[in-house]
């Protein structure tokens, strides 16, 4: 499927919004007085964190493509 380039940074955009809202999410748990309650939501926070990174690369990459 093609993208257009205002397609692709209008996601990158978005995506980096989610990354900042999630990195703040893990540094108001690791916070907390009990950490270790929230564990689960650590560990999905982390892998969304990781995901959406990993989905930042591969529109850059496509982005770069299109230069």
């Amino acid at each position: 499927m093609n993208y257009s380039r205002e397609q692709l940074t209008e996601a990158r955009r978005q995506i980096d919004s989610t990354l900042h809202k999630l990195r703040e999410v893990v540094r108001t748990f690791e916070a907390k007085e009990e950490p270790g309650r929230y564990k689960s939501q650590l560990t999905l926070a982390r892998r969304r964190i990781e995901a959406f990174t990993i989905a930042n690369a591969l529109i850059q990459r496509e982005l770069d493509k299109t230069e």
